[in-house]
Parts: C-alpha cells; structure tokens; sequence
C-alpha cells in the first residue's frame, strides 16, 4: 500500500510549492540543499531532485536530504524520468526506497504493461509515482501534441499518456505550467481523478495564478528561487500568490 498520497496532502494543506532543488553548479550540493530546506520549508510541501544533481550525491548524503526534508514533513521527489524496461525500473524503486525518497517521476512511454508493473512495485514499497504527461521546456510541444493512433482513434500524446497513467493509478502526472491550456484540457478529461504537478513557474515563463486557475494541484519551482539573492521573498510572494486563487 502506497501513502504517498496521503503524505503529499498532509504537506500540502497550507503550502502547495515543490522546489526544484535541480543546481547546475554542483559544488557544496550537501550544503546548500539542507540550508533550502532549513530555511525555506515554511513555505514548501516537497523539494524534487533531478537526476543531475542526484549522481553528485553520495547515498550518506542523499539519506541526509531526505531525513531533513521528512523531518519538515516535507515529500522528497526524485526527479529521474524512470524510463527503462522493468527489471532496471526495479532495481531503481529498491535503490530510491533506501535512500528514503517518497516518490518517482516515471516516464510512461514505457508501456503500459511496463508502467503498470513500475508503478506497483513502486506502491509496494511505499513510493509514488509521477508520470510525465507533457513537459514545461518551449519546443515539447513538438512531441507531446503529437498526434497518435489509438483504438483507431487519433490522439494527442499527451492525452494518450494521461489516461495511461490515470489507469494504471500513478499518484499524479506532470503537465508544464508554461502550458496552462493543456493542463486544462486534461483536468476537463479526469476531473480531480489524478493530482496535476506543474513545472516550469517563473523563469520557464509560467505563470502560478494561470496554472493553480486551469487546474493544476501543486506548482514546481526551481530557478527562479534557488538563483535568487532573495530566494524567501520570491517564496513568500508565491505562495501568496497561490493561496489568493485558491481562497477566491
């Protein structure tokens, strides 16, 4: 049984901003992640590490990041696009589940039977999963509005991707906020069936209030904080901002 859910909600009941703890530069990343947490959690419900700044990490340090993060209780997301065939995927979950990661972001190009064994064995261990559906970069459009063939019926890949992912009970699908039409094309398709985490606020070009207005449950931010010289003003401001759409 998966609580991640659960977890997320509880963390998220006056605070609806992950960061994107994703730095370029990899020095001091110990350091620098624990102080963001220490300092930034008043206004957070997870933080997500991408794969770049994870392989940086030794498993001492990781373990370090996620018992600080838990200890704010805050979700700690690894932001890997898990995208390989199962026996890989579940060497990976076992890995992530000891490093005391909460959830997974999983791409579901990998099939359906893939990704409904992926996301099973992840509950089993007590990790979410957060399937792509279309990515917040300028030109995914290229790829996620493509159309496709399914049931002999033409299909956007993202939308195809979504109603993958909503039946094979992924926790929540990715959808950029720098796209607040599709987000809201696809709440208008699952209802509040499955739970919308929004990258891209901010530097990306999207806007929160457009992106909480068109649907999506939680925004990510990364940048636009972390390359701050003010990074709890740019917090405090945002999260005001979010919580004005949700209280209007």
């Amino acid at each position: 049984m998966c609580n991640f859910k659960h977890r997320i909600y509880s963390s998220s009941q006056t605070n609806k901003i992950i960061l994107a703890n994703d730095y370029v530069n990899n020095e001091n990343l110990l350091e620098k992640t624990i102080k963001n947490i220490n300092t930034m959690h008043d206004y957070l419900c997870g933080i997500k590490i991408n794969f770049h700044v994870l392989l940086h990490l030794n498993t001492n340090e990781l373990i370090t990041i996620n018992k600080t993060a838990h200890k704010f209780n805050l979700q700690s997301i690894a932001d890997i696009k898990l995208n390989d065939i199962f026996d890989t995927n579940k060497t990976v979950i076992k890995k992530l589940q000891d490093l005391e990661f909460d959830a997974v972001v999983v791409n579901p190009i990998i099939g359906s039977k893939n990704l409904e064994n992926t996301i099973n064995l992840a509950h089993d261990y007590d990790i979410g999963v957060i399937a792509i559906c279309h990515m917040s970069y300028l030109h995914s459009s290229l790829l996620y509005d493509y159309k496709i063939v399914s049931r002999n019926k033409s299909i956007r890949m993202y939308e195809f991707f979504l109603k993958l992912s909503m039946a094979k009970n992924a926790d929540g699908v990715i959808i950029g906020a720098t796209f607040p039409n599709i987000i809201k094309k696809c709440k208008s398709i699952t209802g509040n069936k499955i739970d919308v985490y929004s990258p891209g606020i901010g530097t990306q070009g999207g806007n929160a209030s457009k992106t909480i207005y068109s649907g999506a449950n939680f925004v990510i931010v990364g940048r636009t904080v972390i390359s701050s010289k003010n990074p709890l003003y740019i917090l405090k401001n945002l999260k005001s901002e979010i919580d004005n759409c949700f209280n209007s």
